[in-house]
């Protein structure tokens, strides 16, 4: 079958299939866990390595299967409330008409040096996603990126791979990512930022490599640009630069909730409410305009919520039928026999391997970190190789599997098809795992610890 022939269904379809097979396999494979233990350096619940023993069979029906889809929206309500309040904030904003002037004042300003929007905004994200593994805050910000991307005649999965694409690639790499790195080293007994240098060289490259392809994809797909209204071109007034001022500001307080305050998505959530309430009043829709804005971006994002919930479903479907440390144990056990060159590379596909059912990247490292440390030790194996092999297995998996909610949240927000993503990504996915895999020889040659 030819690659423009690809096809996936629906991603509803797509991942209640998930959900199913999830279901099968709690049949087929048989059930075990490992003991579990509270990490003070994390304060997480972290397995407990050579403790995996087999327990009692829970094979999970056809309908619990289908009972763990709402049971998965509630688990990631959280979540799902905030693309919901974000997404209607954002809304309001757009009505005001604010984006839409401030999207062409910075294209007028840019003149002819409109690709330089592409890396800007890249950076720009790639920077959220190496501080704080930025991946569901970005659905709030597409109908932004639709505006730029339509606004220059670029295709809305650049808008897509400007944002989810570069933030993804930028925390695979990442030496500072507390949600990635930062869990991994605590858990490998590691100090954290050990080998920030390194990991940056490999991220600039990775990067660079991600941005030229953005590029490239872009000006192959280009069409002219859209036509814009006299109205629509009209200078931006005291008003809307206002409402403009106000979004700027929210985000400075929703970076300083993060990182200084510990926020969570509920926090957040009620910070970007506020915003759509805020930005309403001053735009001048009145409370009625306001809350009719809001109301249709709720609508706009329903089903970019739903994909949340029905991705986050399929690991539920694993936990009840006590196979996900099967899965783990069964992957990992094999690693023992290799090579150290050969047991890195394949740590890198076993971390691949378990972010499918694994969607979370601090939810892998509580799993698998004890588990592979010793194996690691055992090898003669850096332990700062091993995070690496993890880094770069689970982080880069990040941007093509379609468990990860975020991904086809922001897609469905965009409107681009799974296959249309996977087409385009795939093929720098496979050369960023080179780079990963070439990353971690060179860092067992010259002794990384």
């Amino acid at each position: 079958m030819r690659a423009a022939s690809l096809r996936f269904p629906h991603p509803l379809i797509l991942l209640v299939g998930g959900v199913l097979l999830a279901a099968l396999l709690t049949w087929v494979l048989p059930a075990g866990e490992y003991a579990r233990q509270h990490d003070p350096a994390t304060d997480r619940e972290v397995v407990v390595a050579g403790t995996y023993h087999a327990v009692a069979r829970q094979p999970v029906g056809p309908f619990a299967a289908l009972v763990a889809i709402p049971q998965g929206m509630i688990n990631a309500a959280d979540v799902i409330f905030f693309v919901f309040l974000v997404g209607g904030a954002f809304s309001v904003v757009e009505r005001t008409g604010a984006l839409t002037r401030g999207v062409n004042g910075l294209v007028r300003a840019l003149g002819r040096r409109e690709t330089l929007v592409i890396p800007v905004v890249s950076l720009a994200f790639a920077t959220g996603g190496a501080l704080e593994h930025m991946q569901e805050e970005i659905i709030a910000l597409v109908p932004a990126l639709l505006l730029l991307t339509r606004r220059l005649g670029w295709d809305p999965l650049v808008a897509v791979a400007m944002s989810l694409g570069s933030a993804a690639i930028a925390a695979a790499f990442s030496p500072i990512d507390p949600f990635q790195v930062g869990i991994a080293q605590k858990l490998a007994h590691l100090q954290l930022l050990s080998g920030a240098g390194f990991r940056m060289l490999v991220m600039l490259p990775a990067l660079a490599l991600w941005i030229w392809w953005t590029m490239r994809y872009a000006a192959r797909t280009r069409k002219p640009k859209e036509d814009v209204s006299t109205d629509a071109m009209e200078r931006m007034g005291s008003r809307s630069a206002v409402v403009l001022a106000i979004v700027l500001a929210t985000f400075a307080v929703f970076v300083y909730g993060v990182f200084r305050l510990g926020w969570d998505f509920t926090q957040m959530a009620a910070l970007f409410f506020v915003m759509g309430v805020v930005a309403g009043l001053v735009g001048g829709l009145g409370l009625t305009g306001a809350t009719e804005s809001f109301v249709e971006g709720l609508r706009s994002m329903a089903f970019a919520a739903l994909l949340i919930g029905f991705a986050r479903a399929i690991t539920v479907v694993l936990a009840q039928g006590k196979i996900i440390d099967t899965i783990v144990h069964g992957l990992s056990e094999p690693l023992g026999a290799l090579p150290v060159l050969a047991s890195a590379a394949g740590m890198m596909a076993v971390h691949t391997a378990i972010h499918v059912p694994v969607p979370s990247v601090s939810g892998q490292a509580v799993l698998t970190m004890p588990v592979l440390v010793p194996l690691a030790d055992l090898l003669g194996m850096s332990r700062q190789v091993m995070v690496l092999a993890y880094q770069y297995g689970c982080g880069l998996c990040e941007i093509v599997t379609p468990t990860n909610g975020a991904l086809m949240a922001i897609l469905a927000a965009a409107g681009v098809r799974y296959e249309r993503w996977i087409r385009m990504a795939l093929p720098l996915w496979l050369g960023l795992m080179a780079l990963g895999f070439v990353a971690i020889a060179v860092a067992i040659a010259i002794g990384l610890r």
